[in-house]
């Protein structure tokens, strides 16, 4: 090799350093609150491994939230990677109201009534300000209060009051939240407050909206209706009647979060883990991103390392094939941010750099539909496999042809390039996509040869490696994935 060429590949791989190239597959979403709103502490939380920030629009007001974003995309720029951003709404939020002293000491056995207006505050007057429940609640049904720490038992319901028995009982607050499992409320996942969340994030920029509270594929649809496609619709799975027609929910969604908490409020704690693998697979199968969020390293709120349980719980995610795990008190509340992320971040790596790993992925490897576009995907990743290619680019408008591709979990890292923005940022929580934003192409000649150029850019690829590249032709053309191209660099 002349001089000249070592020294240009030479100052290639220090500029790719700088690019922030992850080396791993799995996703990273970080919640920003008090902890790590500041732009300093994003910045270390990007540079420990954060991919995507989460807004969460049940606490704050949406003046910080405009503040964090901005020093989101003031950072994106800084570092020069997309970075993605996810706006958490609220949705409608079942809580009992104002108890007499603040708060009540229900014990087992004992009857107590839940009314809907004109409440005193004790036991015979709970207020429930929930006109929905009182229309749905059935005799045996049981109401869940403060995450199901309290239990009670309905006995004798009607349109104004609810009578039940206390089956386990504990001290409830005012405010405390109200589960019904197995019930399918007639509410919409949009409040008046989303509605105003919404339109105000959509104005911002966000790249995903978290759509809490879905029970059925018609709450999907309502939203779909606002957002169009201005931001990726992220399904929250937190209550059994979602379960019920998962399969169209998915279908209807641009992405899917386990939103465990919740859902193991309202369904045994020992079926949430199988739930969990069943999402992932069925995400898998419909080309949708998949995270799985909720106390994942819980006890790094306050201490410095997590449990050994913790550690497994996000190891299975990733053994379970999951596009991202997610922090929530752990980055936005908590005493140690940035060595969560970091901890998350090593725990990820270790996984996917564990012998067993590729093939018990492989294992749970959902059915392929048979679309050509699906086959190109499918073959695409199979015979960077069988090379051991340095990296797959994948020509990609919507980031169709990326998670096709991602599908099938490749050893090989997958370089997105996209000429949208949105679209780079979007990927930010697809498993295994490090993306792009570059012109588009227009000639099959111009297509190869930036494949070549952007992967020894971004560090995957040296001269003379082999690179498998994977596009739509004619281009400019979402979602028609169907070429390959085998390339040395």
């Amino acid at each position: 090799m002349r001089p000249i060429a070592r020294l240009n590949c030479q100052r290639q791989a220090q500029e790719a350093e700088t690019r922030m190239r992850r080396h791993r597959h799995a996703k990273i979403v970080a919640t920003v609150g008090p902890a790590s709103s500041a732009p300093d502490q994003l910045k270390a939380l990007f540079l420990a491994g954060v991919d995507t920030f989460r807004l969460n629009f049940s606490h704050g007001v949406q003046e910080d939230h405009a503040r964090v974003h901005a020093a989101i995309r003031a950072l994106e720029k800084e570092v020069g990677r997309p970075i993605g951003i996810l706006q958490d709404l609220q949705g409608p939020k079942i809580r009992i109201g104002t108890l007499q002293g603040g708060r009540l000491d229900l014990e087992a056995g004992e009857m107590v009534r839940f009314v809907l207006e004109g409440s005193e505050g004790d036991k015979q007057s709970i207020p429930l300000h929930h006109p929905e429940i009182f229309d749905a609640v059935v005799p045996g049904q049981e109401l869940l209060i403060d995450d199901g720490r309290v239990r009670v038992r309905v006995t004798g319901p009607d349109r104004t009051a609810i009578t039940a028995e206390v089956v386990t009982g504990g001290p409830i607050s005012n405010r405390k939240g109200v589960n019904l499992p197995g019930t399918l409320l007639d509410l919409s996942p949009l409040t008046g407050k989303d509605r105003a969340d919404l339109a105000f994030g959509l104005e911002l920029g966000v790249d995903w909206v978290a759509l809490s509270f879905v029970q059925k594929p018609s709450d999907v649809i309502e939203a779909r209706g606002i957002i169009g496609d201005r931001a990726g619709i992220m399904s929250k799975i937190e209550k059994p009647q979602a379960l019920e027609r998962i399969d169209d929910i998915i279908r209807l969604s641009d992405a899917v979060m386990v939103a465990r908490g919740d859902l193991g409020v309202e369904i045994p704690h020992e079926d949430v883990p199988g739930r969990q693998k069943e999402l992932i697979r069925a995400c898998r199968l419909a080309v949708k991103p998949v995270v799985v969020a909720t106390q994942m390293l819980d006890s790094m709120v306050n201490a410095p390392a997590p449990t050994r349980a913790e550690a497994s719980d996000v190891a299975t995610a990733i053994y379970d094939g999951a596009d991202a795990v997610m922090l929530s008190a752990e980055s936005a509340t908590g005493r140690y941010p940035v060595e969560a992320v970091s901890m998350m971040d090593r725990i990820i790596r270790s996984v996917e750099g564990h012998k067993l790993y590729h093939s018990i992925v492989a294992a749970s490897e959902p059915g392929e539909e048979e679309t050509p576009p699906h086959a190109v995907a499918t073959a695409t990743a199979n015979l960077a496999e069988a090379i051991h290619a340095a990296a797959i680019v994948a020509y990609t408008s919507s980031g169709t042809t990326a998670a096709r591709v991602a599908r099938k979990r490749p050893a090989a890292a997958i370089l997105a390039l996209t000429p949208n923005l949105a679209t780079s940022r979007r990927l930010s929580l697809l498993w295994g996509a490090h993306s792009v934003q570059t012109v588009d192409v227009d000639s099959y000649e111009e297509m190869t040869a930036k494949a070549c150029q952007h992967a020894q850019e971004e560090g995957f690829a040296k001269p003379n490696d082999i690179i498998v590249v994977t596009a739509g032709i004619p281009f400019h053309t979402a979602g028609n994935t169907n070429n390959i191209r085998l390339m040395q660099v």
